[in-house]
């Protein structure tokens, strides 16, 4: 008889569908005989999944070019499977429009005619492309491998070390009884903080509106009344989302008037009073490409340096030791970059720049003496500390100021990742990319103290990141400051503060003069990872068994992230790992990257997942007890 095996895959969004084309790149080769069938368990269409769902409006957009987004493993990628060539998000959409449009959605048409490679898209012209992943991924299953897709909710996964297991479905009577289960389950709902909970209350006795962290596509707005006053914390990407929807998706739209961007309102939007710690929004994503030659691969935060950094003794400090090192990196590709492409700007010759800048330390007054006589030109040096803080230091008279202010900075930063005289940011990008994985080398070492960990990478360099290379789309930033002219946007300032008190929600800056009143308080970011505060069934059901736990850290310190071994082995309450658990996805402890990604950049995502097929795939051919690396 032949072997019949089972896998089930909770979640069927990109993290669980590029695990599917994983597994069927790499069947043929490690799974040649027996049966394998996949369940693919989520409530939201598969490929999409809950994020980039179709059903959310279409003004929504993504911050990535069509050219940037890729769901196929290329020749960059380090994978022991074989690569499946595809198409990016934009060699995929201009095959669709060469062929007429078949199959696409009506109202995605006009969309897909218009689309261009550099053109920001919607979210929904990528759950398009998501769902057409999906159904190429099935297509190149071998014969022996289906997959069984269950539109529904897993709430509970019971079994042992040694048996299969029954993941259990909010409608189904009976169990998916599986050999292995994946949770490729995303972003973790979890309940408000003690602090939410408070503000929530504080609203609700005083007849105001508090919205907590969430994702903006999810939230009910229309609780936010036209002319409201709505305090608005935090300046990212889910700000924009939100500043699109309260306004454009109120029937207000936006026109060109000799050279300026005008917005005309619906009077139905409410007025948004917007600040955070840097009181900036995100940087726009550039609107080029490099002009000159990459820097390559990390050469001084390279795979020798964290294996100095985590064979030692004393546990590793992200300021006093990696900082230093990310940063040199990021400069260096910068500043290749600015020599290669725009060496005009520079007054030393490249050989002496680099064997001086590899000399020096960074931070040191020969680095910063060296720059200032190599670069004559201040907008032309890498300066990550302004960068943070482009606010620091500076005081306001009143909001009018700082309003002008902003509309300066935010022009000139527009300006700035739209010309190609400035690619050396893009070399800065690019870097940053690359000190991703390096970074995640170290926190799997294990060796980062709590505080470096929590407060130093999970906080602040996400954040960083966040801010300078993954910002919105510039038309959004011209969209901000029309919103702003037109009075429907305003601005509080940096370090804002919050208080709950008279009866409504009070803000302010230290920076300006005065206070802000609202009735509306708006949390414009997600909600921090915690399992402890989870409400997902599934992953309550686990926890609250001991078989998930939070990741604790040596110090006593939590990060709210689910704890797994490198291989994204479950591990339980006692510290063994589940032989035939495995959870995938940003907030484990092994914090995954995306799941899909640019193109040519040896993807972090791309290559869990091949690992993981291949385990899986080994593991069931071999019909021996079944042990996923614990």
């Amino acid at each position: 008889m032949d072997q019949r095996v089972s896998v089930a895959v909770v979640g069927a969004g990109p993290s669980g569908v590029g695990l599917v084309e994983r597994i069927a790149a790499s069947a043929p080769e490690l799974f040649p005989t027996g049966h394998l069938t996949v369940h693919l368990v989520d409530p939201h269409p598969p490929g999409a999944g809950r994020v980039w769902r179709y059903d959310q409006s279409p003004l929504l957009w993504m911050n990535s070019m069509p050219e940037d987004v890729t769901m196929f493993l290329d020749e960059s990628v380090t994978a022991e499977g074989p690569v499946r060539p595809g198409p990016t998000l934009a060699a995929w959409a201009a095959r669709v429009r060469g062929s007429g449009g078949d199959g696409v959605p009506e109202d995605l048409r006009e969309e897909f005619a218009a689309s261009t490679p550099t053109k920001f898209p919607s979210r929904r012209l990528q759950s398009a492309y998501l769902d057409w992943f999906f159904r190429d991924a099935l297509a190149a299953l071998p014969s022996n491998v289906d997959v069984v897709v269950h539109e529904d909710t897993a709430v509970d996964v019971t079994g042992g070390h040694g048996g299969p297991q029954s993941v259990w479905l909010a409608e189904g009577a009976e169990p998916l009884v599986v050999d292995v289960v994946v949770m490729a389950v995303g972003h973790l709902d979890v309940a408000p903080t003690p602090g939410q909970l408070a503000l929530a209350e504080y609203a609700a006795e005083h007849d105001l509106r508090y919205v907590p962290p969430a994702y903006t596509s999810d939230i009910d707005l229309s609780a936010l009344q036209p002319g409201e006053d709505v305090l608005v914390r935090g300046f990212g990407l889910a700000f924009i989302d939100l500043m699109a929807l309260v306004t454009e998706g109120r029937g207000g739209r936006f026109e060109q008037v000799d050279g300026t961007l005008v917005y005309h309102p619906s009077g139905k939007e409410p007025h948004l009073h917007i600040g955070s710690r840097r009181g900036v929004p995100y940087h726009a994503k550039p609107g080029y490409r490099l002009q000159g030659e990459f820097a390559g691969p990390p050469r001084f935060f390279d795979v020798a340096a964290v294996e100095r950094l985590t064979a030692r003794e004393e546990r590793v400090d992200f300021w006093r030791d990696m900082w230093p090192l990310v940063a040199k990196d990021v400069a260096w590709c910068y500043y290749t970059e600015l020599y290669s492409a725009h060496g005009e700007r520079t007054a030393l010759p490249f050989e002496e720049f680099e064997r001086r800048f590899a000399a020096a330390d960074w931070g040191s007054a020969e680095l910063r003496a060296l720059v200032v006589e190599a670069v004559p030109a201040e907008e032309d040096r890498f300066d990550p500390e302004r960068l943070d803080k482009p606010l620091a230091g500076l005081t306001f008279a009143d909001e009018a100021e700082l309003t002008e202010h902003l509309h300066a900075y935010v022009r000139a930063d527009i300006a700035r990742r739209a010309d190609p005289a400035h690619s050396a940011d893009m070399g800065a990008f690019l870097g940053l990319l690359f000190a991703f994985a390096q970074i995640a080398r170290v926190v799997a070492s294990g060796r980062l103290t709590d505080d470096a960990l929590i407060d130093d990478v999970d906080t602040w360099w996400f954040g960083f990141f966040s801010y300078f290379a993954s910002g919105p789309p510039a038309p959004r930033l011209e969209q901000l400051l029309a919103l702003s002219r037109a009075g429907v946007v305003s601005f509080v300032g940096p370090d804002m503060w919050v208080r709950a008190d008279g009866g409504r929600f009070t803000a302010g800056s230290p920076a300006v003069p005065g206070e802000r009143t609202a009735t509306a308080l708006v949390e414009a970011r997600l909600p921090r990872p915690s399992v402890a505060r989870a409400t997902d069934p599934l992953i309550v059901a686990l926890r609250d068994r001991g078989e998930l736990v939070e990741e604790s850290l040596p110090g006593g310190r939590t990060t709210g992230r689910i704890t797994t071994r490198t291989s994204g082995a479950l591990v339980e309450r006692d510290g063994t790992a589940h032989p035939r658990r495995i959870a995938l996805g940003p907030h484990t402890s092994i914090r995954a990257a995306a799941a899909f990604s640019r193109p040519h950049t040896n993807a972090p995502g791309f290559r869990r997942n091949d690992r993981v097929a291949r385990t899986i795939l080994r593991t069931l051919h071999a019909g021996g007890p079944i042990t996923i690396d614990t």
